[in-house]
């Protein structure tokens, strides 16, 4: 089997575990904002952004932190189900007009024009199941989206982890645990995707359970 169909086979395998996945745990990861997202309001309001992209958002908890404060949000997914939750989230939260979502699969172009907004914000969605050219492509995609001065702010599991080098090997540092698959973050890669921005801050930290063990990318576009 070629690579690029192994891709497509283990991307549709993911699209469907997530779906599953917040199917039968709605809200899964609560209705308090990651640490990362309060970090990255804070970048966000220092460089005076006023809106914010964040690509795999799920159900939302980040995406509504950000709309009520004050940022206007737009929030993708390929994750039809985890969008609806957020919907129904935001419309109970009285934020719907400050929120749009859109159903997208980070391996294709953003559905945005060039340079039109402020910040964008991922966390843990890079080390998805993508391959390290698709992973450099979306980046090559958040810069085309943001403003001159906007600022990037995303986190990664590395390889520090205990979970790398471990489960089903998909090749490429992915590696797959109770059928979520990751891709594990070499330093290198980190320092690869920042090439043509102004120097990146890489923060480590750990969330969650094992622990994870995580870096955080603030990242800005150069004016």
């Amino acid at each position: 089997m070629a690579a690029h169909e192994q891709d497509g086979d283990l991307a549709r395998s993911q699209q469907k575990h997530w779906q599953t996945t917040y199917a039968t745990h709605p809200g899964m990861y609560g209705d308090q904002p990651s640490n990362a997202a309060r970090h990255a309001a804070d970048v966000f309001h220092e460089a005076d952004a006023r809106d914010v992209l964040e690509l795999g958002a799920g159900h939302g908890r980040d995406a509504l932190f950000f709309a009520g404060d004050g940022f206007t949000v737009q929030a993708t997914d390929f994750s039809p189900i985890g969008l609806d939750q957020l919907c129904a989230a935001a419309q109970t939260a009285g934020l719907a007009e400050r929120l749009t979502t859109t159903v997208h699969d980070v391996r294709d172009p953003l559905p945005l024009r060039d340079n039109c907004v402020d910040a964008v914000f991922a966390h843990m969605l890079l080390c998805m199941a993508l391959s390290t050219d698709q992973i450099r492509a979306l980046v090559d995609e958040v810069a085309r989206v943001l403003r001159p001065g906007g600022a990037f702010v995303y986190t990664v599991r590395h390889t520090g982890d205990a979970h790398y080098g471990t489960g089903v090997s998909h090749g490429d540092d992915i590696y797959e645990h109770g059928g979520f698959a990751v891709h594990f973050f070499p330093r290198d890669l980190v320092d690869t995707l920042a090439t043509g921005w102004e120097p990146a801050e890489v923060h480590p930290f750990e969330e969650g359970e094992l622990p994870r063990r995580l870096w955080r990318v603030t990242q800005t576009l150069p004016h």
